[in-house]
């Protein structure tokens, strides 16, 4: 029985070695770490993406899988739903980092089954409606840094990157505390009190300044 992380890396700085040592101090130790670098979880299947492949071919029976939290399987609906019920299938359990969660197929009781496919249906699809709400963000904050393109003034340049900006948006949708945030992405408790009372703002911020 073996211990694999899973991790996927979709920017420059969320970095492999952040969630591995994440996944360490949640007190998780592995005897496989892979990752697939720079891979949509919204377009890409799990199963398409070069290191997701190698992982349906390595887990067996016994085995747990390790991720920070779903959406790192991807952002896709179907796509995380029927990746998580394969693995289950196969007897593999599947823990998150963020709020300790496990899933596995060993239970045969009807109303923790249904319990437990409800709580996979409900985290896939948060992870699927943020990235949704991350993209029009995008969209809405590039549309009005165009609307102000001939103006020379910016305001002042964000303090927070925009993997910063979407690791809080992201932990923010799972109530996460501000503290846990700001651990997480690096940034002060001001800065994530800002995001959290103005997400527009700061994606705004970030279009502006093209970050």
């Amino acid at each position: 029985m073996a211990i694999f992380l899973y991790a996927r890396v979709s920017t420059s700085e969320q970095t492999l070695g952040h969630q591995k040592t994440q996944a360490e101090k949640a007190g998780f130790t592995f005897d496989h770490v892979i990752a697939d670098h720079g891979v949509s979880g919204v377009s890409v299947l799990m199963k398409d993406r070069p290191e997701g492949r190698r992982l349906f071919d390595m887990l067996r029976a016994g085995d747990t899988l390790v991720v920070r939290w779903v959406d790192r399987l991807g952002r896709n609906y179907a796509d995380v739903t029927d990746t998580i019920r394969e693995f289950m299938r196969r007897g593999v359990v599947i823990r998150t980092v963020i709020n300790n969660m496990t899933f596995d197929g060993s239970s045969s009781d009807p109303m923790q089954m249904a319990v437990r496919d409800a709580m996979i249906s409900f985290m896939a699809a948060s992870a699927q409606a943020q990235a949704e709400a991350t993209k029009e963000a995008q969209k809405a904050g590039i549309a009005s840094a165009k609307d102000r393109a001939d103006e020379a003034y910016r305001g002042r340049k964000p303090s927070f990157s925009r993997a910063a900006y979407e690791t809080v948006v992201d932990l923010l949708g799972k109530s996460a505390s501000v503290s846990e945030i700001a651990q997480a992405s690096g940034l002060t408790r001001q800065t994530v009190y800002r995001i959290k009372e103005d997400p527009a703002a700061a994606e705004k911020a970030l279009a502006v300044w093209s970050l």
